[in-house]
């Protein structure tokens, strides 16, 4: 299977990379970022106008893994219009450049749970109310609605991830990255919310194994799926978890404010996962200890 993944130098691209290349796939790679290793297999993109022509009209593809976009909510609060042009025009974009010249092509787009805002129930299924808390959930919602489009008028086979949270080595941002930073520093380290906030934390090795699930098991006529867990974690005992590999003790407390566009509790319904064969491999506990070891390197 020949498989390109956009955003491939990015967190979670590098990681599905590495994924995939271990499991004998044929994978080709598009980034803004220059790339000198397997340059016959990667395409260099213009970030300031971004076209897909030439990404896939030289190259056939079974699938193509949208990993690229924006990924922060200040940020999409303070510049709503490059976290739209990222997160939604990029999407068309790819879109309309496999239309043209490769219509078989699969398509999935790594969306976010942040479409939901705060679930009125969980665990939150697919079918549930979609009410974003800031212009970067407005615009993952908007990015699906374009995948549907896609698929009801051109045919296309699209499907769209709801994400959850995602860890791993190689995160330079995010909570426990944020905590890192945070500890090094040695001032006196205060953390948004009370900590009784959750989240459904999933491990990026276990993102890669559901992706290859869904592009083996979606129909992709403009699927929603949720990528997840299925466990509610709550933000202070995921901190304390954290904290607990660092030889000295660090002391912090909850300032009890809720940051502007932060949901407070999510847990995800992946029945739709579990039913393509999905179960998580790698618990939180030695998630977290395997990127305080990487932090450390």
């Amino acid at each position: 299977m020949n498989i390109l993944i956009i955003g491939s130098k990015g967190f979670i691209g590098r990681n599905l990379v590495r994924y995939y290349q271990q499991n004998n796939y044929n994978v080709f790679k598009a980034d803004v970022v220059v790339d000198y290793t397997d340059a016959d297999r990667y395409f260099l993109i213009d970030a300031s106008n971004s076209d897909y022509n030439t990404v896939f009209h030289y190259q056939k593809y079974d699938l193509c893994i949208n990993c690229s976009g924006a990924a922060s909510v200040p940020d999409s609060l303070r510049n709503p219009m490059r976290d739209y042009y990222l997160n939604t025009v990029n999407v068309f974009k790819i879109l309309t450049a496999i239309n043209q010249f490769q219509p078989e092509c699969k398509f999935i787009n790594l969306g976010s749970a942040a479409v939901y805002g705060n679930p009125q129930s969980l665990p939150v299924a697919e079918r549930a109310q979609r009410a974003p808390l800031s212009p970067y959930g407005f615009h993952k919602l908007q990015a699906e609605q374009i995948c549907e489009e896609f698929y009801k008028f051109f045919n296309l086979k699209t499907c769209s991830l709801r994400i959850f949270s995602v860890y791993g080595n190689g995160l330079q941002k995010q909570l426990f990255w944020d905590l890192n930073q945070k500890a090094l520093s040695g001032n006196p380290i205060e953390l948004f919310g009370t900590g009784n906030e959750s989240r459904d934390f999933i491990h990026v090795y276990d993102l890669a194994r559901a992706i290859e699930l869904v592009a083996l098991s979606s129909e992709f006529k403009a699927d929603i799926i949720n990528i997840g867990n299925g466990q509610e974690v709550k933000i202070k005992d995921a901190v304390a978890t954290f904290f607990g590999f660092f030889e000295e003790e660090i002391n912090y407390v909850f300032s009890g404010t809720t940051r502007k566009g932060d949901p407070l509790n999510w847990k995800a319904d992946i029945s739709k996962l579990k039913s393509f064969g999905y179960a998580p491999t790698v618990n939180m506990k030695e998630g977290l200890r395997q990127y305080y070891d990487w932090l450390q390197e």
